[in-house]
């Protein structure tokens, strides 16, 4: 029986791509088709080493009739590997973030970036299929050089919303029961949490003093950054910031469940899932419009200019927080988005690769 083969820069489930390289396994597990995910041991997440496979072993593993999927994000050894692989193979386009973010904070994370973007460039002939997450990424690709590749959206497991919370964290975050605006993300620069504090300074200080930000996503690497965040808030006279890091299940479940409003000032998405997983929570979305952060709407939450005033943002968040009936009708359009993506069957386009 052929395998579908899954190349990654690295895995850590609660991480996008990691999340997805396991989706797509248990849509082939479900229609009889084997896949195995493949990293670099040093980038694997050591309690989650046993999902994976040393990528270094899979030249001798392939067979002729399998399927190669490179998850291209990063600069990785996965790359290198990837296009002598004698199956057939294909791409899947994540997005490499633009260099320039990274430079005058991290030389050495750029310099990371910007060789990603070089070896994006050169596979541009070394697939069969190439797919991308978001029409944003997949407009990237032609720029590049790339022909022809295909929107294929990001599959997720169907356990989005709901669930246990976790003991301690939960009841901290809605007692006192402050408005909790949310964000989950890396601290990375293009997400800009620095606009992020800048909403919520406003918010805290002209629409509702009783409130919170919640920050989740992890911080290594970017320390220096989130040391200027935290000075910041600090300058801003900012009450009850959460800087949660990367959080297990439990707490990330806890951190959704008692937020008022998920809001993202990111400047530069690939496609950004935990904004439908704050739909998946019924919570209105509030987002720059940058990136595939509108394409990833698709007509549902609240979008905002990227040169929106900090103080319109949060009067507008306000607003639908402050009207029970428009923050229903955001709520249902969100609703109507969730349950669009969830109609696309992603099986079809797997069992294409194999044809």
């Amino acid at each position: 029986m052929p395998t579908l083969h899954q190349l990654s820069a690295g895995f850590r489930l609660g991480d996008a791509i990691s999340n997805e390289c396991v989706a797509i396994r248990d849509v082939c597990a479900a229609h009889g088709l084997a896949s195995e995910i493949w990293s670099p041991v040093p980038n694997v997440w050591e309690p989650d080493r046993h999902l994976t496979r040393d990528v270094e072993g899979l030249p001798a593993a392939v067979r002729p009739d399998d399927v190669a999927l490179l998850h291209l994000s990063i600069g990785s050894r996965c790359n290198e590997i990837f296009p002598a692989l004698p199956c057939r193979k294909a791409i899947l386009y994540h997005n490499v973030t633009p260099a320039f973010y990274f430079e005058r904070l991290d030389p050495d994370k750029a310099s990371v970036l910007a060789e990603g973007r070089r070896q994006v460039a050169a596979l541009k002939d070394a697939a069969e299929v190439v797919w991308a997450d978001s029409a944003f990424n997949a407009a990237e690709l032609r720029e590049l050089g790339f022909r022809d590749p295909k929107v294929f959206p990001i599959v997720l497991g169907a356990s989005l919303g709901g669930g246990a919370t976790d003991d301690v964290l939960y009841p901290m975050l809605v007692d006192p029961p402050f408005a909790n605006l949310l964000f989950v993300g890396r601290l990375v620069p293009n997400k800009r949490h620095d606009r992020l504090l800048q909403i919520f300074a406003a918010y805290q200080k002209h629409v509702r003093q009783d409130s919170r930000l919640v920050v989740v996503g992890g911080s290594g690497g970017m320390e220096m950054y989130k040391a200027l965040l935290m000075g910041t808030a600090r300058e801003l006279g900012l009450r009850n910031v959460l800087f949660a890091e990367f959080v297990d299940d439990l707490k990330l479940r806890s951190c959704y469940a008692s937020a008022s409003a998920f809001v993202c000032a990111s400047d530069h998405e690939g496609f950004c899932v935990p904004l439908l997983e704050a739909m998946a929570w019924h919570i209105p979305v509030f987002a720059n419009a940058a990136g595939a952060v509108p394409e990833t709407l698709d007509g549902a939450g609240v979008l905002f200019s990227p040169s929106a005033p900090p103080e319109a943002v949060a009067e507008t968040i306000g607003r639908v927080l402050g009207d029970p009936a428009l923050r229903a009708t955001v709520v249902k359009r969100q609703d109507e988005r969730l349950a669009r993506f969830f109609a696309r069957d992603p099986w079809p386009d797997i069992r294409s690769l194999f044809a």
